[in-house]
């Protein structure tokens, strides 16, 4: 039986990844649907969340054969390095060293895209959209799919982080189908700096227990861990912030 409070950490980290990525998929199978029709663009996108199922099935009971102490060390290195690198972008991005994500300008772009490719249609079916929705749900599915294989294999949580990004995935969906144009209002840096807190959270506490470590309040201790990432990138962004507006007083000077 599943142990929800337990759970909760792989569930909600697994659900606002999977959010950020689907919100991007979404707009380009919106994009491929808009200009090349609806039924190819949504047959490459199913083919492309079959192979991402299909991932989770297999290798999730394979992990289980890898001794313990293994898979935390080498799922929390590669958690925590991830985690990193979802934090820094979305630092940089916060402190608007680097641009945010625009997904109205993705959209314009992916449509202006299709619309100058002639049609290339076999048996009926728009290949150019097919391959379009495939890719895009496999791109941005895969880093999905690892999340949810890394935060939910070192605690036999596979169930629990797929429902998370089961969830993330129809939410998505049903928010796009109702709105039938990009989410471009959904607070995607914010979501990806939370992220990336929890899977660099993720990946030291594993690390931690990999080496044999024994944290205080267990698995709670990942709220801890949180809460520093949270503090430590927010004096970053603060930082940054600072450091730019400096530099553009000096070269206004």
């Amino acid at each position: 039986m599943i142990d929800w409070i337990h759970a909760g950490p792989a569930l909600t980290a697994a659900f606002l990844a999977s959010l950020v990525e689907c919100v991007e998929a979404a707009t380009i199978v919106l994009a491929v649907g808009t200009v090349r029709g609806w039924r190819s663009a949504l047959v490459g996108m199913a083919a492309g969340l079959a192979l991402l199922i299909a991932l989770v099935v297999v290798l999730g009971p394979a992990l289980g054969i890898v001794p313990l102490t293994v898979l935390q060390l080498v799922i929390g290195v590669l958690l925590l390095l991830f985690g990193l690198s979802w934090l820094r972008k979305a630092v940089l991005r916060a402190a608007r060293v680097m641009p945010l994500h625009d997904e109205r300008r993705a959209f314009a772009a992916t449509t202006t895209a299709l619309g100058a490719i002639a049609p290339a249609a076999s048996g009926g079916w728009d290949t150019v959209a097919v391959a379009t929705t495939f890719k895009a749900m496999v791109l941005e599915g895969i880093e999905v799919v690892f999340i949810v294989l890394s935060v939910g294999a070192a605690h036999q949580m596979i169930v629990p982080a797929s429902l998370g990004a089961a969830a993330a995935g129809v939410a998505v969906a049903l928010a796009a189908l109702v709105l039938r144009r990009p989410l471009a209002r959904v607070p995607e840096n914010t979501l990806k700096f939370s992220v990336g807190v929890l899977l660099a959270s993720f990946g030291a506490f594993w690390i931690g227990e990999g080496l044999g470590f024994h944290w205080p309040g267990a698995d709670l201790s990942i709220l801890g861990l949180a809460g520093g990432f949270l503090i430590l990138s927010s004096v970053t962004v603060v930082a940054l912030r600072t450091e730019a507006l400096r530099a553009r007083t000096v070269k206004e000077i």
